[in-house]
């Protein structure tokens, strides 16, 4: 995956959603840790990783990835605000997940979030970066799956926004 590549185009976006909504220089990293924070949790509701009182299946994959997309245009806008898209290498996209439950690399992740707010750092965006790319894992999708599925959500994104979402 081509994360720098993911990094321009979300920068694009968010340029153009920021002067079509006239907010050049508001300050939005706490709305934007808080849409990924809601994205994440969004994203575990369709895994029904956590519903232990109900035998209902996941969402279909299709479903559960762009979900986990719609995710990934927060990560990186949230690096973008941070001035962190340099902080991403390659070891922190490539993870080797171990054997355990999906709901704790959930919980990873809503930890890694909670944890930047308070301590912005390159070092810390690594890591949640690192976190939210070994839950694509544990999910089961690769680089690739997970590249075509932000290039697709990209443009219904600028769609969206056209027709005034």
């Amino acid at each position: 995956m081509n994360v720098q590549k993911l990094f321009t185009m979300q920068k694009e976006l968010d340029t153009s959603i920021q002067q079509g909504r006239n907010l050049a220089g508001e300050p939005l990293l706490e709305r934007k840790l808080l849409a990924f924070h809601v994205e994440t949790c969004e994203l575990a509701n369709e895994t029904r990783c956590f519903k232990f009182w109900s035998s209902k299946p996941s969402a279909d994959r299709s479903v559960i990835l762009e979900e986990y997309v719609d995710g990934l245009h927060f990560l990186l806008s949230v690096g973008l605000e941070l001035g962190f898209q340099d902080a991403v290498t390659e070891s922190s996209q490539r993870v080797q997940t171990a054997e355990k439950p999906v709901t704790s690399y959930f919980h990873t992740v809503i930890d890694k979030i909670v944890q930047l707010r308070q301590d912005q750092t390159a070092d810390t965006y690594e890591e949640l970066f690192t976190a939210y790319s070994a839950l694509a894992e544990a999910l089961g999708f690769s680089p690739d799956d997970i590249e075509a599925a932000y290039f697709d959500k990209n443009k219904v994104n600028y769609r969206r926004q056209e027709e005034g979402y």
